[in-house]
């Protein structure tokens, strides 16, 4: 998109620029309003931090990437769920200048000069931004106020109050219809440009939200309108899958295949639908490597809880294994989901120079070090270079969206399963990729002790194993009332006794040992993590699972599935009600 946006510069080098562009100029024409269009790319796509994530900036913990979930650990607290850790004085989020210039190109763009069908496309790209837009501030805030122009500064809706959930919502499903409609359909193999298609898999992801999220939040007594959402998350799915122009990236190698969705700069077109895109030449980097690497200061790595979910190779269950819980690192990854060796480093995993790292625990807290989005090159572990594309709207997602909104509708079947769950499977290498005939006991105990329906459990499974680590799962446990799983305390790897010395990566050196004192004489090479009985514990006193953070108190309140408004907005708008249960 960025070389198309230099060469389409090139023409209006004699124009003026866009913030002193009158409305007839700035459309004029067909060109003028793709000028417009693209400069709005700029901040609505979301960028590759928003989504591998970054805590480091205190006041966006709460909405950057999967810092904050119940399947990471992070040395950063989840302030959302500390007493007084949050308040409407730190809120920084309730900003609408973005919504202001998509809305002043709805309400000038009739007036180009050009055919109606290229003013629907541009209207419906703006529109398309409009629906994410508000999808993002629904989320966040629940009740928001609706604005479908730009308001000046007398204008008296500026004051006026929230609308309600259900008219914001109707709105933003007929701004993303209107896209679907109106985005011309040819495929973008940059997966830098909104398309019809792009626009059908936004509303396949807002639709299984807010259906889910109306089903299980029956405090909002907006429960019998969940299937209409769902049926058309449903649809919105199904006409991808069967339009023919995606499919999962696969070469038949499956223990590269889906690593290699992520770290590649040409983004993979079979399966990814937009990305955020980098480019060594245009020299625009992001920094997920050095994030992910030993010098990543507030990365977050996977709990053992989570990674426990991963299936054998062979489609059974790890879990279902005697024992299952006091398997070393080395052994417990063996024989796994090929997805797992390919999202966190295991040791198999080697370095472009031939070197085999361990998990490096100052880091990565718990042992299970993301691997997923980092270049192999040593060269990147200190500097933001990286020009790998970030996937930001996959066809695996729009699979999973398919099967959780067919097996919320009570019409998922072994046909459903087949064409979604066991492509899935299949491409990460598990050979028995049936459905299964029987519950899974320990993802009930863990994570949904509500659910009996083992599509719906199965699916949630697979769900935060395919998009692990990529901005998804504070959504999903938000859509379906799981804010509670915030509450249960990390855990790592398991730890065979104290002072110990141990292998994590199997060249035969050790590199980690858990100690309540850093001995005198370390060994070179081996970390030292600190095992103080405060925040850092064993599960089983001089052994067991790593548990992190275990001095903090964790209290989710069905309060904080919502953001405050910033208390200076209150201020400001006595018309805005502050959500109940915060300050």
């Amino acid at each position: 998109m960025m070389l198309v946006l230099a060469s389409s510069c090139e023409k209006f080098l004699d124009k003026s620029p866009l913030d002193s562009l009158t409305a007839e100029q700035a459309f004029a024409d067909e060109s003028s309003l793709q000028r417009y269009i693209y400069s709005l790319y700029q901040n609505n796509i979301p960028t590759a931090l928003q989504i591998y994530g970054n805590a480091g900036v205190y006041e966006q913990m709460f909405v950057i990437g999967d810092n904050i979930s119940d399947i990471t650990a992070s040395n950063i607290m989840n302030v959302f769920i500390i007493e007084g850790g949050w308040n409407s004085n730190k809120e920084l989020w309730w900003t609408w200048t973005e919504l202001r210039r998509i809305n002043y190109f709805l309400v000038n763009y009739q007036n180009a000069n050009a055919t109606q069908a290229k003013k629907n496309h541009y209207a419906g790209i703006a529109r398309f931004f409009r629906a994410w837009f508000y999808f993002d501030k629904v989320k966040r805030y629940g009740d928001v106020p609706w604005y479908n122009k730009p308001l000046g500064s007398q204008d008296p809706d500026l004051y006026k109050a929230r609308d309600p959930r259900t008219l914001v919502m109707d709105s933003v499903l007929a701004d993303i219809n209107f896209a679907v409609k109106n985005i011309e359909d040819t495929k973008d193999n940059s997966c830098s440009l909104v398309t019809k298609w792009v626009a059908l898999a936004l509303k396949s992801r807002i639709c299984l939200f807010e259906g889910t999220f109306r089903k299980y939040h029956t405090e909002l007594g907006l429960s019998n309108t969940a299937n209409s959402w769902l049926q058309n998350a449903s649809d919105a799915a199904n006409e991808i899958m069967t339009s023919g122009k995606y499919k999962l990236y696969s070469t038949n190698t499956p223990d590269k295949d889906y690593r290699a969705l992520f770290i590649n700069e040409s983004p993979k077109s079979d399966e990814i639908i937009l990305a955020a895109v980098y480019n060594n030449t245009l020299e625009k980097w992001h920094g997920a490597t050095s994030f992910f690497s030993n010098f990543g200061k507030y990365q977050e790595s996977f709990t053992k809880r989570f990674v426990n979910t991963y299936l054998n190779i062979d489609g059974s269950r790890f879990t279902d294994a005697a024992g299952y819980d006091t398997v070393q690192f080395q052994r417990e990854v063996k024989n796994r989901d090929k997805r797992l060796a390919q999202t966190i480093r295991t040791p198999f995993y080697k370095r472009s120079d031939g070197t085999v790292p361990s998990p490096y625990l100052a880091s990565a807290l718990s042992g299970y070090q993301i691997l997923k989005f980092s270049l192999d090159d040593p060269y990147y572990d200190q500097i933001d270079r990286c020009s790998n594309a970030i996937p930001l709207i996959r066809y695996a997602e729009v699979l999973l969206n398919y099967a959780e909104a067919k097996a919320e509708l009570g019409s998922f079947t072994e046909t459903e399963w087949n064409a979604t769950i066991g492509l899935l499977r299949k491409r990460a290498g598990i050979t028995n990729t049936a459905m299964p005939a029987t519950l899974d006991t320990y993802m009930t105990n863990n994570f949904y002790e509500d659910l009996n329906s083992i599509p719906i459990v199965e699916i949630r499974r697979e769900r935060a194993v395919e998009l692990a680590a990529e901005a998804f799962r504070m959504d999903d446990l938000k859509r379906w009332k799981k804010g509670s799983l915030l509450e249960i305390v990390q855990d790592g790897i398991y730890c065979t006794g104290l002072n110990e010395l141990q292998d994590l990566n199997g060249d035969g050196k050790p590199d980690v040992s858990f100690v309540t004192v850093k001995p005198s004489t370390p060994v070179t090479g081996v970390y030292y993590c600190i095992v103080d009985n405060n925040s850092v514990k064993l599960s089983e006193g001089n052994k067991g699972r790593l548990l992190l953070q275990c001095n903090i108190v964790k209290k989710f309140k069905d309060s904080r599935y919502y953001a405050p408004i910033p208390h200076n907005e209150l201020l400001i708008n006595p018309n805005l009600i502050q959500t109940e249960g915060w300050d």
